[in-house]
């Protein structure tokens, strides 16, 4: 996705599509580049499983997701796995690296993240529906390279920016701004190495971790996704 800028910096500066570029339009786009809304919302459940490192530490992930917002991750190392669930109103986890071994539901502020990530689709699909507004706000800088930035507003007044490859038209970075209880929350996620699955675009590398501690940010490595498998909605459910 990475590309060199030196002989093409003048030309997007210049070119009229890209002057006439709006929200609308780079939405239209990433979606298009993705697969297509058809192929996108053919797809109603998801499993993923990776890796997960940071420095010399390391661990497997797990993730199920289904349409429209339920979500499970599982955490494991050393034979003990850590879940957080979200079943698309109650958020829940298992902590036996805290010596919690039984489910136990989450916070409100404390199941932010899992309820956003919980969207199956994303907050761009259907984004109007969902209540969240979009903006373009020009061009943005990721690693010498020149993207197209978005502006996401969601419903609870939370913030996600999107960096565009323009090539593409896929995410290379997305940047979140959480607001709880009067303090902010920010992170930053860099997406890579994009696979096709079930006749859509996922990324397979993945870094994050907060905006001002780079060196503190994990990667991610998804060995394999599969579309459409069979998830019971009890899995997401917090058992007694």
């Amino acid at each position: 996705m990475r590309h060199l800028l030196s002989a093409v910096v003048g030309i997007l500066c210049c070119t009229p599509v890209v002057a006439a570029q709006t929200a609308e339009e780079l939405v239209a786009r990433n979606t298009a580049a993705k697969g297509g809304i058809d192929k996108i919302k053919a797809i109603k459940s998801v499993r993923m499983i990776g890796r997960l490192q940071q420095g010399d530490f390391w661990a497997l992930i797990g993730q199920e997701g289904k349409a429209p917002n339920q979500l499970r991750v599982t955490f494991t190392i050393q034979n003990m796995t850590q879940v957080q669930a979200y079943d698309g109103s109650i958020g829940w986890q298992i902590s036996p690296f805290s010596g919690r071994r039984d489910p136990e539901r989450l916070g409100e502020d404390d199941m932010r993240d899992l309820v956003e990530q919980a969207d199956f689709y994303g907050p761009l699909i259907d984004y109007r529906e969902k209540g969240n507004t979009i903006e373009y706000l020009g061009h943005e800088t990721v690693d010498g390279d020149d993207a197209y930035r978005l502006k996401v507003t969601l419903k609870n007044g939370d913030i996600v920016y999107y960096d565009l490859d323009p090539d593409t038209y896929l995410e290379i970075r997305i940047e979140t701004r959480q607001f709880i209880r009067g303090s902010v929350r920010e992170r930053v996620t860099e997406l890579g190495s994009y696979k096709l699955v079930n006749g859509v675009y996922y990324p397979f590398s993945i870094e994050t971790g907060p905006k001002r501690s780079p060196n503190a940010r994990t990667k991610i490595t998804i060995e394999r996704i599969d579309a459409n498998v069979d998830i019971p909605d009890s899995d997401f459910r917090m058992k007694d």
